[in-house]
């Protein structure tokens, strides 16, 4: 019996090897167009292995944390899938982030390792990591903490990832570098190829409970402190598995994109986890959506035959800029389904969407979900569900929705107000980190039974759902509570208008007015007609309350580096209030400078 045990053991050990040797997992595409390789699940499971055996080496164990801070390239992937593998939690921290920012996750949560890059381009741009994680470690060291040890994957001119013996496996590519100056701390940093070289192909898996956390994720707070939030083995990896298979309509011949970073849960749900437990072939991108060319997106779903495509509606407002051309020149036949993720999407970019670059075809799947929530809440079913552009549509699978008035009231029919959930669901965060009576305060002490989104949201009469904006985003003017979203998107409804963002300024009747900056686009200038072209614009879409107070001409917005806008900037730029307070995450400081010199171009 043992040795028929035995035998049967090793025929499905080479059944597996020999499916996951040529069963494709990425198409890697790095910031340059001609950066390719493919990657198949066989190859990531050994260098998964060789990497939980060099953690293992490094001491760590089931519970431990370990910081990575890297760019999107497939060691990123291998890193966390090994931490998983150990029942460690790897701790992901956005390759744009600051060094105080690096170093203030890795002291939240005690992490016992970083895992971090030479350097890397971001388009034309090269950003020196290390020298940013060096920065981190010694404000850590400052403090009284000390990591174990830092590994370091050497990128620019590296030889791509894979055993190198697979048929998949293209030459390496050696791109134009010029001389990066790497520190290095000896007894401290470790090359990574030089431990990978050295490691074993195989390594057995910790057992995990369900329960058991699988990573921490930091997002941002009301208090400006970021909050870990921490998701679990079983209920997290339920979640993001079925979101996928049903919300994109996946099937096995299906190539997915999702263009978000790994270091923001999107990448994690539906980058990593989602698409490896379905077994599904996606593209890992690296690059930025405007080099070489504003066309890239589209010659890249052309180039590996995308059928699913998934991205947030800050890069297709900065993509319509350019004009449906781009667009146009190529293809774009295998798309089937187009998704949006991040932010409520204006109806006028989910018209040119679906109408340009899905040429009219491709179901749009506009997702409302958290970081908190681990995968999708609020969204249609593509060919299931009629489309509204702009609406999250319909709660998923198990999702329980209601809105609430101020009162904790809960509102029927047709309404707006506090966007909750009435039941949990598999992939809800489970704590804060190191703070559980953070996490019982910020979701569910403003109405006690109820997970609290900080969202607005309105239910139509077809029982639609429009998310609104954030709570804090919302506007009391003369008693009537408006929606910056709504504002937003009336605004760049008008030809001439590219992007908008509305905020709150004081006014000593209505208590509140609005705000409104203004991006243009290409052949147009900013002038009192057309001011009060848009007034007359928004008060025709929303009605004479919400007509603004303040237009002004932004040659730019404040965003974060995963492309959201920095309201909390707006606010004080419009009070032409200097005292920002903390703006390491914009990702073009500039900006702000431009914005204050353009206070007196504002029309009232």
């Amino acid at each position: 019996m043992q040795m028929t045990r035995k035998i049967k053991q090793h025929f499905f050990k080479k059944l597996y090897s020999l499916m996951t040797d040529f069963f494709l997992m990425y198409f890697r595409e790095g910031n340059e167009p001609e950066e390719t390789t493919q990657i198949t699940y066989r190859e990531l499971l050994v260098q998964v292995c060789r990497c939980s055996n060099v953690l293992q080496k490094q001491g760590i164990q089931k519970g431990d944390r370990v910081a990575i801070y890297m760019p999107m390239i497939p060691e990123l992937v291998v890193a966390m899938l090994a931490c998983a593998r150990l029942g460690a939690l790897h701790s992901i921290v956005f390759a744009g982030f600051s060094a105080e920012s690096l170093c203030e996750r890795i002291l939240d949560s005690s992490c016992s390792l970083l895992i971090t890059t030479d350097a890397f381009y971001r388009g034309e741009k090269l950003v020196n990591l290390k020298e940013l994680a060096d920065e981190a470690l010694d404000k850590c060291r400052e403090k009284g903490f000390q990591v174990r040890c830092c590994i370091v994957v050497k990128h620019l001119g590296r030889a791509e990832l894979g055993t190198g013996d697979s048929p998949s496996q293209s030459p390496p590519i050696k791109r134009p570098c010029p001389d990066v100056q790497i520190s290095w701390n000896q007894g401290v940093d470790l090359w990574w190829h030089e431990l990978m070289q050295e490691a074993e192909d195989e390594c057995e898996p910790e057992w995990c409970d369900a329960e058991d956390p699988l990573f921490i994720l930091y997002t941002s707070g009301s208090t400006g402190k970021p909050k870990g939030v921490v998701h679990t083995v079983g209920g997290y990896m339920l979640y993001v598995a079925t979101t996928f298979k049903y919300v994109f309509d996946f099937h096995a011949e299906d190539v997915f994109w999702c263009t978000a970073d790994i270091g923001w849960i999107t990448g994690h749900s539906y980058v990593t986890y989602g698409p490896l437990a379905n077994g599904a072939t996606s593209v890992l991108f690296e690059g930025i959506p405007t080099y070489p060319d504003v066309s890239r997106l589209w010659s890249i779903v052309d180039k590996y035959k995308v059928t699913k495509f998934y991205t947030a509606p800050t890069a297709i407002r900065l993509l319509m800029k350019f004009g449906d051309e781009p667009v146009t020149r190529h293809s774009r036949a295998s798309l089937q389904v187009l998704g949006t993720v991040g932010e409520p999407i204006n109806p006028e970019a989910w018209l040119w969407y679906h109408q340009v670059v899905g040429a009219q075809r491709c179901s749009i799947v506009d997702t409302f979900w958290q970081t908190e929530t681990g995968g999708h809440m609020l969204t249609p079913l593509p060919g299931a569900t009629p489309m509204k552009p702009g609406s999250a549509t319909f709660p998923f699978f198990g999702v329980a929705p209601a809105i609430l008035n101020e009162s904790g009231e809960e509102l029927e029919g047709e309404a707006e107000g506090y966007l909750v959930f009435k039941q949990p669901w598999p992939g809800i965060m489970r704590t804060v980190y190191g703070n559980h009576e953070r996490f019982e305060a910020t979701y569910f002490k403003k109405f006690p039974g109820y997970y609290v989104t900080g969202d607005g949201c309105r239910r139509d009469q077809d029982g639609y759902y429009w998310i609104t904006g954030r709570i804090d985003d919302m506007l009391n003017v003369s008693g009537h509570l408006l929606s910056t979203a709504e504002v937003e998107s009336a605004l760049v409804e008008h030809e001439a208008i590219a992007e908008a963002a509305v905020v709150g300024h004081p006014h000593p009747v209505k208590g509140e007015c609005l705000y409104c900056f203004v991006t243009l686009c290409d052949g147009y200038t900013f002038s009192p007609t057309l001011t009060e072209e848009l007034k007359k614009q928004i008060r025709e879409k929303i009605g004479p309350i919400a007509t603004p107070d303040y237009i002004q001409n932004a040659p730019g917005l404040p965003k974060t580096r995963s492309g959201k806008i920095m309201r909390r900037v707006l606010r004080k730029i419009a009070q032409n209030d200097h005292d920002l307070g903390d703006t390491s995450t914009v990702a073009d400081p500039t900006v702000i400078c431009q914005l204050f010199n353009h206070r007196c171009l504002t029309i009232q």
